[in-house]
């Protein structure tokens, strides 16, 4: 809002005055001499005022409001003065606290990507006492510092705007985030987020149970942008000709329900899908029981990988020489496609914090994997996007 009244702007009047009206009032007090000191000045100037209105025919309203003293035992300002007040103070923010924002589910969401402030809370609650004895030297609450890790996540703000809206400098930001990461990296990797069979299948949608009921998880790779590395040697080995840049790629599980249950260690971008799950925890640990099924996409032809294991895995059909898939080829890959869709699903809900949708800066490359897998962990403490019914 634009200031308009000031004290030393005056009003316009509201009657119309002509050039003679104005010349002949200059004139008249071109003849006064005002004293300011002499008592009888404003009455010298009241006069003047009112002889130049007799003389042009103008009804003036003289107001002494500005020549009275001030009134030192009022208690309230003028209605002028509070308006004027009002009008010339800008608003002052303050620190930001997630307390503060308790009430409103809106900037919640904003800052952070959970529902409300309760869903913020059980996440705090989960990460133990610990939290009170981080070495961070910060004049913030840990649930402060949680929450700007949180919009530093979700929202991809430089370190110096956090600062402001904090009121710490830059390197007490960089301090604190690359702490809370690690923090929350080791305290949500040590959590069992592998369900178990009985579980998958109480908690698995009613249509993807009818088609697909050994279903254990859905499994999908996807690419995180990073700036071009110094070195020639990291520049080939992150280089991905799917995505025409430098890339981390992990392989990414979920369950039927969209339960995040495996993230993989990051890997350059040239590495295949198949390479990354050779080398994850999906054959190296038993997982998996006797019968249960993997689903995928076509990139992932690793029957042979899980063969040995009696698990099955669900991809699409390929041509093999064919000219063209038969009918029920055609059924069966699109009721895959149709219950492959959740991880996608979960990939993109995982990607509503920025951070992943911007190139990672070469000084936090190190920190990418970390990065990627909190990110992904953390929408296990949202409101699952995958209904009872899909």
């Amino acid at each position: 809002m634009v200031p308009s009244v000031f004290t030393f702007k005056p009003q316009p009047s509201t009657s119309a005055v002509t050039r003679g009206e104005r010349a002949a009032r200059r004139q008249l007090w071109q003849t006064v001499d005002v004293q300011p000191d002499e008592p009888a000045a404003c009455d010298t100037e009241f006069a003047a005022v009112d002889v130049c209105a007799m003389e042009v025919g103008m009804e003036v309203d003289i107001d002494t409001s500005e020549n009275k003293p001030p009134d030192n035992n009022s208690g309230s300002d003028s209605p002028a003065t509070q308006e004027q007040g009002i009008q010339c103070s800008l608003p002052h923010q303050g620190i930001l606290h997630v307390d503060s924002f308790s009430e409103n589910d809106r900037i919640i969401l904003y800052y952070t990507g959970f529902k409300n402030y309760e869903q913020f809370m059980l996440l705090y609650s989960i990460l133990g006492p610990c939290v009170s004895h981080l070495p961070v030297n910060c004049h913030l609450k840990p649930q402060d510092q949680l929450f700007m890790t949180l919009i530093k996540l979700r929202t991809a703000k430089d370190d110096f705007e956090l600062s402001i809206l904090f009121d710490i400098s830059e390197k007490v930001v960089s301090q604190v985030f690359i702490c809370w990461l690690n923090f929350l990296f080791y305290q949500l990797s040590e959590i069992d987020f592998w369900p178990s069979r009985l579980v998958v299948s109480e908690t698995m949608p009613v249509q993807f149970k009818a088609k697909f009921p050994t279903t254990r998880v859905i499994i999908d790779a996807t690419e995180i942008a990073i700036q071009k590395p110094g070195h020639v040697r990291n520049q080939s080995a992150s280089y991905s000709s799917y995505k025409n840049t430098n890339t981390m790629k992990v392989l990414v599980g979920c369950t039927p329900r969209g339960l995040v249950s495996f993230v993989s260690d990051a890997y350059g971008g040239s590495t295949s899908d198949r390479q990354i799950c050779e080398r994850s925890d999906l054959i190296s640990k038993s997982l998996f029981s006797a019968g249960d099924s993997i689903m995928a996409d076509r990139g992932f032809n690793v029957q042979d990988l899980f063969a040995t294991k009696n698990v099955h895995v669900n991809i699409p059909s390929f041509l093999k020489g064919k000219s063209q898939l038969t009918a029920a080829e055609v059924v069966k890959d699109r009721r895959i496609a149709s219950k492959r869709i959740h991880i996608e699903r979960v990939i993109g809900l995982a990607k509503t914090f920025k951070i992943l949708k911007q190139p990672v800066p070469a000084k936090r490359i190190r920190l990418g994997n970390r990065i990627i897998k909190v990110c992904f962990l953390l929408c296990n403490f949202k409101t699952s996007i995958v209904g009872s019914y899909a």
